[in-house]
Parts: structure tokens; sequence; C-alpha cells
């Protein structure tokens, strides 16, 4: 199963490409990591500036390593990366199988705690929408878009098996939450939800359009609620992230390639 892995920043790149650097060097620590990481990934120019991270091939019969695209902060610049990533591959004949959003997040305690990793049930977009005199109504509710996307339930499985993850809804804003009240009323309307990120349902708009499956991996950084620069973890966070995709090719080596996603749908606006 080829796979793209999109990240917001190039730390978050990083950790990703240390796990699998290391992997591939048949060596989980660090020091294998850093040995690894000399001869392992590198640079691959993409259009409009993008440089995809891209390992070398491995042993036959090895799973293949995914490559990384650190594609900017955000829904709209997610969606733009990788989207020019999985057009480049598609034109060189060289398409993908899987999209991963992947990197560091804000968790909803007490269920997503720091350093926790989460795996997505449901990438939802937490603040698309419109407010009316009821209360918030998504675009699905509103009848010309999606709000959310629903990952392939056995790839979840299987990669929250594989990094000892905890499986629920992380929700993309475009604000990060900075107070207890809009933590609650994130809270009471995605019930279950664990982790809040920025770029996850950007990639899955993405996927979807190409008529890929998708996963978003998260570990917690911070709690949602008031901003706090000092209560955040950001260095352990990144190391989960690094931990958890040690086991990641090998998570997907053991599962079926996912159904095509249907292209989505047109919608007319009505309202």
């Amino acid at each position: 199963m080829r796979a793209l892995v999109v990240t917001a920043v190039a730390a978050e790149r990083d950790a990703v490409c240390a796990a699998l650097d290391a992997a591939a060097a048949g060596d989980a620590g660090a020091a294998g990591a850093a040995g690894a990481a000399a001869g392992g990934y590198r640079p691959v120019a993409l259009p409009g500036g993008y440089a995809l991270h891209r390992a070398p091939a491995g042993p036959a019969g090895a799973p293949a390593a995914p490559d990384v695209l650190a594609a900017g902060v955000g829904p709209a610049a997610a969606a733009a990366g990788t989207a020019t990533a999985l057009t480049a591959a598609a034109l060189a004949d060289t398409p993908y199988d899987l999209v991963v959003s992947a990197g560091i997040g804000g968790g909803f305690a007490p269920a997503a705690p720091l350093g926790a990793v989460v795996v997505a049930d449901a990438i939802v977009a937490a603040d698309l929408g419109a407010e009316t005199p009821d209360g918030f109504l998504t675009v699905t509710e509103l009848g010309f878009g999606t709000a959310a996307h629903r990952p392939d339930p056995a790839l979840v499985a299987a990669v929250a098996a594989a990094t000892g993850g905890t499986t629920g809804p992380v929700v993309t804003v475009s604000t990060v939450t900075g107070s207890a009240a809009r933590a609650a009323e994130l809270a009471a309307r995605h019930p279950g939800v664990l982790v809040e990120a920025m770029e996850g349902f950007g990639v899955a708009e993405a996927a979807a359009a190409h008529g890929l499956p998708v996963l978003e991996l998260r570990t917690v950084s911070n709690a949602v609620g008031p901003r706090d620069r000092a209560a955040w973890r950001i260095g352990p966070a990144l190391a989960a992230l690094t931990g958890a995709f040690r086991t990641f090719p090998q998570a997907l080596a053991g599962v079926p390639a996912a159904a095509p996603v249907p292209p989505p749908p047109t919608f007319r606006r009505t309202s």
C-alpha cells in the first residue's frame, strides 16, 4: 500500500521521517534513526514549491515507506499541498493508495491526555457551516457539502492496534480553541471527540477528490481549553508521533486495500 503522509510543519514531518528511517534501518533507537537519516529520506521537488520527502526503495518484500509532505498550517494549506502531491503522482503514473494526515494536536481531557496517540474514526470540519438563530448548522445540514469523512474501519483498527492508539473523532478547526467555553461547545456538538487539529479535514477533502481512502493520526501536545503555552508538551508529543509511526508500514501491510472512495457529489447551494 503506497501511502502519502501529510503534516503541517517540518518538525512533524521530521518526526515521521525519523520513525520510518529507523524502521528501514532495523533499529528503533535514536542512534539508528540518526544514522538512517543520513542516507534516508530526501526531498523531491513538487510544483508550487513543495518538497516531498521520499525514502529509497527498501529490500524486496519489505513494506514501502510512505512519502511525507509538510503542506502548511490549516485546512486550506493542507488541501492544496495534498492535492498537489496526489496530482503529481497520478500524472507520473505512480498513484498513492492511501493518504494520512498526521501531527500533534490538542486533546480533550480526560479521554485524550498529554502524549496520547489518537487514530480518527471520523475526520470532522468543526466550524464549516453557518450560525443560525437555532444554533450551528453544518454544510451537510445546509445541503452543499460534507462535514465529515469516515476512514475505513479496518485501517483504523489496524493502525490503532499497532500504535497503541485510541480511536474517536478528530475535529478540524481554523482557529485553535483558547477558552473553556469553546472547548465545552465543541465537546457538546461532537460527542466523543478526542482531538482538535487544523489540517485533517483539508487532507481528507483532497483524498476524496482523488477517490483515495484517508486516515488521521494525532499525538496530544496540550489540553483543549484555556490557552496556556507553558503547559504545552510539544517535544514529548513529537516523540510520541515518531513512536507511533515506527509500526506504521507493518500495520498497513496486514490490511487489505480499502475500496476506492466515490468522488464527492456536486452540490447546489440552496441557502
